[in-house]
């Protein structure tokens, strides 16, 4: 599968203050109502004070999508994004396995799996963060795609790497529990 990301959410963990209005405005978007559980972006906290927003890292290979017995998952042709068709989805987990972060996730009251769809090209989750002046997530668009993006990664993989930035890796080995 070609790669088509003409959009992708910059992720700079070591800003993240744990607010998780990105959790908020992505539920109030995709529930209509504020439901963490059900976002498709997850603020996860595996050492106090080292937040990590966990969302899709659109892979080049999109290996979620290659997995899926249904075909219920595709790739949008204009964001890259991928998207999940409810009426196909089986809940399976096969693409929750294939996937190197580990980033789709079973709606919390539904069947079918949720994964960062870009909210259609505006992800709401971004507007929030730059509109608390965080700027921990932050929209790229065309040539900054490629040369900006980053591997999928777990966020327990990914809490390490920040904590050893942030704390030094002394502390995060005292208090890392992996």
């Amino acid at each position: 599968m070609e790669s088509v990301n003409q959009l992708w959410i910059k992720r700079i963990y070591e800003k993240c203050s744990g607010c998780r209005r990105c959790e908020i405005a992505c539920s109030l978007y995709h529930e209509g109502k504020i439901w963490p559980e059900a976002s498709r972006v997850r603020v996860f906290m595996f050492v106090p004070g080292v937040e990590i927003p966990h969302l899709c890292f659109q892979c080049d290979d999109y290996p979620c999508v290659q997995a899926c017995p249904e075909e219920a998952l595709s790739v949008d042709d204009r964001t890259g994004a991928v998207i999940t068709d409810k009426s196909k989805c089986t809940a399976c987990g096969t693409c929750i396995d294939a996937c190197p972060g580990r980033v789709p996730h079973l709606h919390p009251q539904h069947d079918y799996i949720v994964i960062c769809d870009l909210c259609g090209g505006n992800p709401k989750c971004t507007v929030s963060c730059q509109e608390g002046k965080w700027d921990s997530l932050v929209l790229l668009e065309g040539q900054d795609v490629e040369s900006e993006k980053a591997p999928a990664n777990t966020p327990k993989n990914l809490t390490y790497e920040t904590a050893k930035a942030v704390l030094g890796e002394k502390t995060t080995e005292e208090v890392y529990e992996w």
